[in-house]
């Protein structure tokens, strides 16, 4: 079970999306995000490649507020069993790999919306990390080295 010390934030420039997202929805949690003040659920992340596995309209709503950095749970995505990853029924393909999610995100192409269906044992712990706090630059890179 993931807690809230497992979050941490990285820079929105290394992060890899590798599907699309449906700007009606972008502009629905746009919305909200701009009423709460703030990000309430962290984006999963590989933490080799920073490619994208759960939140790509909340990556989305980053770029919209030129934020700096942005809350994320970093997984070991290859390595970890617990992930699973399928496609959703209205997808145009029928079967999709982990391999194949890492190479869409490096290739700076995606797929079309929801065509990934990522299955992860462990819920997301709640957060509320500020807009005031992500719109400033990461002092931490995503090995947790110092800048």
């Amino acid at each position: 079970m993931w807690e809230e010390e497992d979050v941490q934030l990285v820079p929105v420039e290394w992060l890899k999306p590798h599907e699309e997202i449906k700007p009606r929805n972008r502009d629905k949690l746009l919305d909200m995000t701009k009423r709460w003040g703030g990000y309430t659920k962290p984006l999963i992340v590989d933490k080799v490649t920073g490619a994208i596995l759960d939140g790509h309209h909340r990556y989305s709503i980053a770029g919209e507020l030129k934020l700096a950095q942005i809350p994320v749970i970093a997984v070991d995505y290859l390595n970890d069993d617990s992930i699973e990853v399928d496609v959703w029924p209205s997808a145009k393909i029928d079967s999709l790999t982990k391999e194949e999610v890492i190479a869409m995100s490096l290739s700076g192409d995606v797929f079309p919306p929801k065509t990934s269906r990522h299955r992860i044992a462990d819920h997301l712990p709640p957060i509320h990390v500020s807009l005031d706090v992500l719109a400033q630059e990461a002092a931490i890179s995503p090995a947790g080295e110092e800048d």
